[in-house]
């Protein structure tokens, strides 16, 4: 019966040790998840502002390039990548 105890006793000492273990790598999966959030966020606004910098909201229509079309009814426009190298 003692032996039985023992067997218990490891087979839980066995499994709060994996647990930690898994716990310990998800916290640290789900620290980097968190940073590539924060990171990607802050590329998303640097990347918002470049755009809007090249092509800001359409004050004056006839400024726009002749070879671009016209907004109707969308908020965004397509831009060429081109046009960023520049």
């Amino acid at each position: 019966m003692l032996t039985l105890q023992w067997l218990l006793t490891g087979a839980a000492v066995l499994a709060a040790v994996a647990a930690l273990v898994k716990a310990r790598r998800l916290a640290k999966r789900l620290e980097r998840l968190t940073e590539s959030y924060w990171e990607l966020r802050y590329e998303h606004g640097q990347l918002r502002a470049r755009v809007n910098r090249v092509d800001p909201e359409p004050a004056a229509p006839a400024a726009a390039g002749a070879d671009m079309p016209q907004l109707t009814g969308g908020a965004t426009a397509f831009v060429p990548l081109s046009s960023l190298k520049r």
